[in-house]
């Protein structure tokens, strides 16, 4: 009997996550996968404190405030650059090629594919080498964890998307963030473990933070994500400690991959990268265990895995 399939939609793009497509073809409930499809912190930050006017106003200009103090220390934002709270980092990406003359932009592969589709969106050339007037550097890179320099962001329009940074901040290049067309982009849902909150940053010069700024219109950010992510940027204790657990768990994942063969082909402490013999096999197998990894269209051997939850090391080690 051959499972049934949800046919993918016109807009669909590749991307992890999807667990409703995974539970039409293998079965069970939603609350029965372990999806580590994404690079998401399986132990999110704590939400406490809400307000009664977090839900029921319109956020308010001390509470966007808050917010961004909060990011700019965190990250060490350089004098001259400003920071720009967004509904998520994908909502800067989108909008972020209207920013100059449609011309042509260099996209490294392999990597995120949400830069090359906003590109072309906006009537981009997308190039993987050669000259450009564009540049986009994942840094740490998704999916095979490679680390930037800044000579690499030689262009008249660059594009920094550190979503991952967090795991590693001593590689951040948010330092040249106050350089004309430099634009270093920062997500609060990946190391926070609260992509549902839907948070991100844009950290780049005057100029072009106000022109964001005018695309994304009032109120981009909701009162209780503004709430949340202040409190969280600057909970430094809770970095540190999630920093070191992250990375205990990354080698841990590891070993149990390697044991059974896979070999390590790069990632962060949020996602690992590995090589397999046959990556749409071992999706498959580890589908029926109702686990959802990520497999990739461009190569048949790249399996990439994020941190179980704690209740889900062994179901991984079973199913591998």
């Amino acid at each position: 009997m051959s499972l049934p399939t949800r046919q993918p939609k016109q807009s669909d793009r590749d991307h992890g996550g999807r667990i409703d497509a995974a539970v039409d073809r293998y079965g069970g409930k939603r609350d029965d996968w372990i999806d580590l499809s994404t690079g998401i912190n399986p132990v999110p930050y704590p939400l406490t404190g809400f307000a009664a006017r977090d839900w029921n106003t319109l956020p308010d200009e001390a509470a966007q405030l808050a917010l961004s103090d909060a990011a700019r220390a965190f990250w060490a934002v350089p004098d001259g650059a400003e920071i720009l709270a967004a509904p998520g980092a994908s909502a800067l990406i989108a909008r972020i090629p209207a920013l100059a003359p449609a011309a042509r932009v260099r996209i490294t592969k392999p990597t995120y594919n949400e830069h090359a589709a906003a590109f072309s969106a906006n009537g981009w050339q997308v190039a993987a080498d050669g000259p450009a007037q564009a540049r986009v550097l994942v840094n740490p890179n998704n999916p095979d964890g490679r680390i930037w320099q800044g000579s690499d962001a030689e262009a008249d329009l660059a594009v920094i998307d550190e979503s991952f940074c967090d795991v590693t901040p001593e590689a951040s290049l948010v330092h040249l963030a106050a350089q004309p067309g430099r634009i270093v982009l920062k997500s609060f849902g990946k190391f926070w473990g609260l992509a549902g909150l839907r948070l991100g940053f844009a950290i780049a010069a005057p100029g072009t933070i106000a022109r964001l700024s005018e695309m994304l219109g009032p109120w981009p950010v909701s009162g209780p994500a503004l709430r949340v992510g202040a409190a969280a940027l600057r909970d430094l204790a809770w970095a540190d400690e999630t920093r070191t657990r992250l990375h205990q768990d990354a080698c841990r994942l590891d070993d149990i991959m390697t044991s059974r063969g896979a070999r390590i082909a790069g990632g962060t402490d949020l996602f690992r990268l590995y090589a397999v013999d046959d990556a749409a096999a071992w999706q498959d197998r580890l589908a029926r265990h109702h686990i959802w990894s990520r497999i990739f269209p461009y190569s048949q051997s790249f399996l990439r895995l994020g941190l179980p939850p704690a209740d889900g090391w062994q179901r991984l080690a079973d199913a591998v």
